[in-house]
């Protein structure tokens, strides 16, 4: 069988990455980098410890950006070269070592290009993600942990940095809900499409006759806001609690009423946060969450009328999104795109990238469906 004509795919591969740069616009991205770096550098930065951990994080999540996309581009520039070499001496090994990188470098360059798709008006901000279990009593509230560590472990393999704003922890086992940000530019554009009912099928370890159980988590993901983003709280509509922070069993985090709840009296929604020692701080991260909420239903709410008055448009996307089942065979299947794999230990230790992927083309072939 004839291998791959090496000079077209890696001209090919090079226009590519030429596409994703201007598309990602990484010239912006170096000049935000370089006036973070200013902003690092300044000597009183942590006077302020909220905007001092959000300019850290963000500076972090852009050179990482960066640093992906030049590691890669480098790659594509180096098999060009060891295509060369290998060719001119003749080395049928070095040839298969070729061919091999190019394979890999077709599916690095192609989960990037993924990006480019990510067009939505707020698909570049940062991500606040909710977890909250559902039916299966205890089961659903282990499930709800088990995504929650899935998540954080996907971030932690992109080096995006996570900050935890509250936990609640369920009596026997696992968590009743958590609300955590991502912070990575296209955080909230690349998990969005994880929004919505996630189900596990398993033997329940919390079952003493050794039952298949049927639990089910929700997944809610919301993009965080900016100050020019419009969205005015009337503080007499909100609804402040506080109360003393907890951890797993009941324990103390700390002996004085640092958390806040708030609770948006027109709407309904409560946001919690204990991450931090502050009182005023934790009031102001709640009050960061509270708006992307906000906003978040806002945006359902224009998206549901606009429907309304274009009438049912297909492949819509259904509430259950995504089956892990452990038993009486080894799954996880996202019933939207068909995308499934044989290995669910491998996807709750964070090995997301290829559900997101087919999820983002999946999302962008349905909206192309809905225009025509």
């Amino acid at each position: 069988m004839a291998g791959p004509d090496f000079d077209a795919e890696i001209k090919q591969l090079q226009a590519t990455m030429h596409t994703i740069e201007q598309v990602l616009d990484l010239d912006a991205m170096r000049a935000e980098i370089a006036d973070l770096g200013e902003q690092v550098a300044a000597p009183d930065l942590w006077d302020d410890q909220a905007n001092a951990t959000r300019v850290t994080g963000r500076l972090s999540a852009l050179q990482g950006e960066v640093d992906r996309f030049s590691a890669l581009n480098g790659r594509v520039d180096d098999l060009a070269i060891m295509v060369e070499m290998a060719q001119e001496e003749g080395d049928a090994d070095a040839i298969a070592e070729a061919e091999a990188e190019l394979r890999r470098l077709h599916k690095s360059v192609e989960a990037l290009e993924v990006r480019t798709l990510l067009a939505g008006e707020y698909d570049a901000r940062e991500a606040i993600v909710t977890i909250r279990s559902g039916a299966g009593g205890v089961d659903a509230a282990d499930f709800a942990e088990m995504l929650m560590r899935m998540y954080t472990r996907w971030a932690e393999q992109h080096k995006y940095p996570v900050e935890v704003f509250d936990v609640s922890y369920a009596e026997e086992a696992g968590i009743k809900s958590a609300e955590f940000a991502i912070h990575a530019p296209y955080a909230y554009g690349t998990l969005s499409v994880e929004a919505g009912t996630h189900r596990l099928v398993r033997i329940s370890p919390f079952d003493n006759q050794g039952r298949r159980q049927t639990s089910f988590a929700a997944v809610e993901v919301v993009p965080v806001l900016e100050q020019t983003d419009e969205i005015e709280i009337d503080e007499n509509e909100i609804r402040t609690d506080v109360f003393r922070s907890g951890g797993p069993g009941g324990q103390s985090v700390n002996t004085t009423d640092s958390a806040v709840r708030l609770t948006h009296i027109p709407t309904g929604i409560v946001v919690s946060c204990q991450n931090e020692k502050s009182q005023l701080q934790n009031k102001a991260s709640a009050m960061v969450v509270l708006k992307a909420k906000l906003l978040a239903k806002k945006k359902a709410e224009e998206a549901a009328l606009k429907k309304d008055l274009k009438g049912d448009v297909a492949a819509a996307w259904g509430d259950q999104m995504r089956n892990y089942v452990l038993n009486p065979y080894q799954m996880v299947k996202d019933l939207r795109t068909g995308y499934e794999v044989g290995n669910p230990q491998a996807v709750f230790d964070g090995d997301l990238d290829d559900f997101i992927e087919a999820g983002i083309r999946w999302r962008r072939g349905a909206e192309k469906a809905a225009q025509n």
